[in-house]
C-alpha cells in the first residue's frame, strides 16, 4: 500500500511538472491554443485597399507632406499599406514597404513587455528598487514599477550626458552603452527633476534604466535578450536592435531629417547607444506583428498583458489620456486605445492599438514636419477615436462639444 502511495505520487508530480511544462513559454514562444501564423497575417494585395484611407493618406501625403510608411488593420485583416517618399533625400532613395525606421520612444513598448514578462518568470518584482541591481545607484526609492510609469523623477540622462560630453570635450562618435550611462550617473550624481512618486514625468532615463535592468538580470546584451523573446516569438524578422555602441554605422537605410526640411539629415551619434528608451529598427509589418503577439498571448498571460494596460498616472490627461508599463493610454467608458509616439533624432511615428475594436494602425516618419498631427479624419475612417489631446477639453469632452 505505502509503494502504490509512493508511485502514485510520483506519477501525479510527473503529470503535474508536465502540466507546467506545457503552459510555459518553450524558447521564448508561450504556448497558447491560437494559431499564429505571421505570413498569414501579414497578406495584403493592394487591389483591395480601403479606398477611404488611401484618399486620406495620398492627401496627408500631398498636403501634409507626410514622408513615412502606413499600415492600417481591422479585425486581424491589413486593409492598407503604403510607403510614401524617400528613404534618404540625398541620396533620392525611395522608401519600401519593409523598410527598417528607428522606432524612438515606440522601443518603450516593447521594454515594458520585456520587463513584465521578467516580472511573470519571478526574475524581478515591480516594487524592487534600482539600488537591488545597481548598488550604486545615486537616487534612493527609484522602483521598477515608477520607471515603467515615467514617476521617478530622474533628470533627462540625454541632456546630461550631452553637456558632460561637450563640457569634458570627449569623443562624440562612439556610443555609450546602458552601462556607462549607469555609471556616469552614480559618478556626478546630477540633481533629480523631484522625488520618487511625486508625479509623471515624461523622460528617456526611466527606460534606459529599465533596459540596464535587463541587461543586469538576463546577464545577456539587451538587443540579444529582445531578439530571443520578443522579435523572435512575434515572427519579427526585420526588426533589431541597433547601438551606436556597437556599430560604427547603423545597418539601416532610412535616414532621420528634422526640422521641417529635406536639407537638415540627421547623423546618429553617441546618444544612439543607450537603448531601452530608443534603438530598436523595425517595419509597419512587423509593428503589426507584435500587435498581433500581444493580443494572442504569445508573450505575457492575458492578466499581465491587461495590467500593462492600466491607467496609473490620476488624475488622467484631459480627462482620457494616461500612461500604464510602457503604453501611452487612450480610454473613454466605450473606447480603450492603448499607443506610443516616437520622436528621435528626424524620425516621427505613431503606433496605435484599437482594443475595444481591434484597429491597428502604424505611421513610421522620416521626416519631422508636423503630418501627425492631422490624423483626425483617418481615425474616423477606421472607427477608432480621436486620439489626439487637442480634440478634447480639461472634462474630457471633445473641443467640438
Amino acid at each position: 500500500m505505502i509503494l502504490h502511495k509512493i508511485v502514485l505520487a510520483g506519477t501525479l508530480a510527473i503529470s503535474v511538472l508536465a502540466s507546467c511544462s506545457n503552459s510555459s513559454s518553450k524558447n521564448g514562444v508561450k504556448n497558447t491554443d491560437k494559431p499564429f501564423e505571421p505570413q498569414k497575417l501579414l497578406k495584403y494585395d493592394p487591389k483591395d485597399a480601403d479606398k477611404e484611407v488611401d484618399a486620406f493618406m495620398q492627401r496627408l501625403h500631398k498636403k501634409s507632406a507626410f514622408n513615412g510608411n502606413v499600415l492600417v488593420a481591422k479585425k486581424g485583416k491589413i486593409i492598407y499599406e503604403g510607403a510614401f517618399g524617400w528613404a534618404n533625400h540625398l541620396t533620392r532613395d525611395s522608401l519600401k514597404l519593409d523598410s527598417k525606421f528607428e522606432l524612438a520612444s515606440v522601443s518603450k513598448t516593447m521594454t515594458g513587455t520585456a520587463i513584465m514578462m521578467l516580472w511573470e518568470q519571478g526574475k524581478l518584482k515591480l516594487d524592487q528598487d534600482v539600488r537591488n541591481f545597481y548598488p550604486n545607484f545615486p537616487y534612493e526609492g527609484v522602483t521598477i514599477r515608477l520607471l515603467l510609469t515615467h514617476r521617478s523623477g530622474m533628470m533627462n540622462y540625454v541632456y546630461f550626458i550631452d553637456g558632460l560630453y561637450r563640457k569634458e570635450h570627449r569623443d562624440q562618435k562612439k556610443g555609450i552603452t546602458n552601462q556607462q550611462v549607469m555609471d556616469l550617473i552614480a559618478e556626478y550624481k546630477p540633481a533629480p527633476f523631484n522625488k520618487p512618486n511625486v508625479r509623471f514625468l515624461y523622460n528617456n532615463s526611466n527606460y534606459m534604466v529599465l533596459g540596464a535592468i535587463i541587461e543586469k538580470v538576463t546577464g545577456m546584451p539587451y538587443a540579444q535578450f529582445m531578439q530571443e523573446n520578443i522579435f523572435k516569438p512575434s515572427g519579427m524578422t526585420h526588426t533589431a536592435v541597433y547601438s551606436k555602441a556597437v556599430y560604427d554605422k547603423i545597418p539601416a537605410d532610412v535616414v532621420g531629417h528634422d526640422r521641417n526640411s529635406w536639407r537638415y539629415s540627421v547623423a546618429q551619434n553617441f546618444l544612439d547607444g543607450p537603448v531601452g528608451d530608443k534603438g530598436i529598427y523595425s517595419t509597419i509589418g512587423d509593428l503589426y506583428l507584435f500587435d498581433r503577439a500581444l493580443r494572442a498571448g504569445r508573450l505575457l498571460k492575458p492578466a499581465t498583458q491587461d495590467s500593462a494596460y492600466k491607467a496609473q498616472v490620476q488624475p488622467l490627461i484631459r480627462g482620457h489620456f494616461s500612461y500604464g508599463y510602457g503604453w501611452r493610454i487612450f480610454e473613454s467608458s466605450k473606447d480603450k486605445v492603448v499607443y506610443h509616439t516616437g520622436w528621435w533624432h528626424g524620425f516621427r511615428h505613431i503606433f496605435l492599438r484599437d482594443l475595444k475594436n481591434d484597429v491597428t494602425i502604424v505611421l513610421l516618419g522620416n521626416l519631422v514636419n508636423g503630418s501627425l498631427l492631422h490624423l483626425d479624419d483617418l481615425f474616423k475612417a477606421t472607427g477608432m477615436p480621436v486620439v489626439r489631446k487637442d480634440a478634447y477639453k480639461g472634462t474630457g469632452e471633445t473641443a467640438e462639444d
